[in-house]
């Protein structure tokens, strides 16, 4: 009996240390190694069903012999046996189940070395670094004095609109807030664009509620994760109900959060009372938008006649987009959203993202965390070593996408994307990793992170369920909490955008090279960055 058990033993390790899975041929390609790889398994499946054969008919004989030297003894030695059998077996279904995942690695690693797009891509390290420098340069005085500008014309504006409103009816506008690339300094855009989050709070004796998707229980839609919705009630009062229920408004009056009737039977009133989802507490976008916007309509009218520039709304669809055209023809683009802030924390439910085009649909309002990501940034500043290269690599690969999105059309790609990859490799990578002889080596790992991600139709908000995410940046622990959003779902089902966001990659990074030597005669003349 233990002759057997030794001898099982001895099958199955040799089965296992000359598993073609686990020493692959060195200098085959992947084609003839699957062929390979398959002759040799189908001669150890021979191999081992014989062994079976054989170790059946011994176990039968001592088995046998077992039961007539020791009676009802023999148990104890069967015990061990079966019990060895099973480890042994168990050992070898292991081996079994990794060699799919140890072919698949080597296969990827083959891809990696071989095809993956960043290997072929060359740089020069010259043009790199004058690229990087005028970035800086840009960066440090350009951007400066425009958000000088537009902060100082922001505040004219909403002063402007609140003189205009309802103190007692009209919802209140709140001071405005810088978030994006213009006010973390990595900008690239021409012309310079800044976003703008204003916070909406309802007039005496309203208050905002604020259910996330995140929050037990919670009805959102799978696809609505990372949004929330905005309840409207009287101060205090949990149950929802509009105050037109309970309070008598008298025949003229009607009320701020919604309308009794539908919107065709008053047409006669205003668009700015219609604020709320009809028949419903629940704020709406749409409405809100519609008011807020011709609120800045009236609000520019009024001050119009102080500057010496002309302001236009770029989309009627989004509110508060807007453009500041000079008399010497340069120009601004604004984008003032309107917000709802999450109580106490820096986070703001919008009604929009300036470059998502389609939105969510009422009554789902996506949440923004752009504080803390500009707060992370100037944290991790701090500990990486000085002149780091992590927001030149950022203004690179902007750079890089809007020049090959003029040339192949839209994709689902945005500069948010590319900050999330980034803040992703600044949590995993050590702060000495970003020096500034480092630059190239880690903007292969933004365009690898970016491509793998693509591949995967997977890319987390940085922030959201992070646990890499520092105390110190004072994240909201319902937030911390909750489960990663992926930013990438709604390529799951969108197949055509996928791949045609996975070709503008592609593309991109067979362009790198040329895209930034194209830059570098405009650089090297002063004339600037021009898109």
């Amino acid at each position: 009996m233990q002759g057997a058990t030794a001898r099982l033993c001895m099958v199955v390790a040799a089965a296992i240390l000359n598993h073609p899975a686990l020493f692959p041929q060195e200098n085959a390609t992947v084609a003839e190694q699957d062929e390979d790889l398959m002759a040799r398994m189908r001669q150890h499946a021979e191999t081992l069903e014989r062994e079976r054969a054989k170790l059946e008919a011994e176990l039968s004989r001592a088995d046998a012999r077992q039961e007539e030297e020791e009676g009802g003894d023999g148990w104890e030695e069967s015990y061990s046996w079966y019990f060895w059998g099973i480890v042994s077996f168990v050992v070898f279904f292991v081996v079994e189940m990794c060699r799919a995942d140890v072919a698949e690695f080597n296969t990827r690693a083959l891809d990696d070395d071989e095809a993956h797009p960043t290997a072929a891509m060359v740089l020069d390290k010259d043009v790199l670094s004058q690229f990087c420098d005028k970035c800086t340069y840009s960066s440090s005085h350009d951007n400066g004095r425009v958000r000088e500008f537009v902060e100082g014309f922001a505040d004219d504006l909403l002063e402007s609109l609140r003189s205009v409103s309802d103190r007692e009816a009209d919802v209140e506008v709140g001071d405005s807030v810088g978030i994006g690339s213009m006010f973390e300094s990595w900008q690239m855009r021409k012309p310079p664009t800044c976003d703008l989050v204003v916070p909406l709070s309802p007039p005496d004796p309203l208050e905002f509620q604020v259910r996330l998707w995140c929050e037990k229980p919670s009805d959102t839609p799978p696809d609505r994760q990372g949004c929330g919705t905005v309840q409207v009630s009287r101060f205090g009062d949990r149950g929802g109900e509009c105050l037109c229920g309970s309070v008598n408004l008298g025949e003229d009056m009607l009320c701020l959060l919604h309308a009794k009737t539908d919107v065709a039977q008053v047409v006669d009133r205003n668009v700015d009372e219609l604020l709320c989802s009809k028949r419903t507490p629940l704020l709406a976008k749409d409405r809100v938008m519609k008011w807020f916007q011709l609120s800045l309509t009236k609000a520019w009218g009024r001050i119009s006649h102080k500057y010496d520039f002309d302001v236009t709304f770029r989309s009627l669809d989004a509110a508060g987009a807007l453009k500041v055209r000079f008399p010497s023809g340069k120009s601004v683009m604004v984008n003032i959203i309107p917000a709802v802030r999450l109580e106490d924390t820096d986070g703001y439910l919008v009604s929009h993202f300036p470059w998502d085009r389609g939105g969510t649909p009422d009554p789902f309002w996506p949440i923004s965390l752009a504080v803390y990501e500009r707060n992370l940034l100037k944290h991790v500043a701090k500990l990486l070593p000085r002149h780091s290269c992590h927001l030149h690599c950022l203004q690179v690969v902007t750079f890089l996408h809007r020049k090959q999105t003029s040339l192949t059309g839209g994709n689902a790609l945005t500069d948010f994307h590319w900050k999330t990859v980034v803040l992703h490799l600044l949590l995993r990578n050590e702060p000495s990793a970003w020096t500034a002889d480092r630059t190239e080596r880690r903007l292969r790992d933004v365009l690898g992170f970016m491509h793998g991600s693509l591949q995967e139709k997977r890319l987390h908000h940085v922030l959201i369920g992070n646990s890499r995410v520092p105390r110190e940046i004072r994240l909201p622990e319902v937030i911390r909490k909750a489960e990663p959003v992926n930013l990438f779902r709604g390529l799951v089902l969108r197949r055509d955008v996928h791949a045609a966001t996975v070709r503008h990659l592609q593309e991109m990074l067979r362009n790198a090279a040329a895209l930034l030597q194209e830059y570098t005669p405009l650089s090297s003349s002063g004339g600037g960055l021009e898109y």
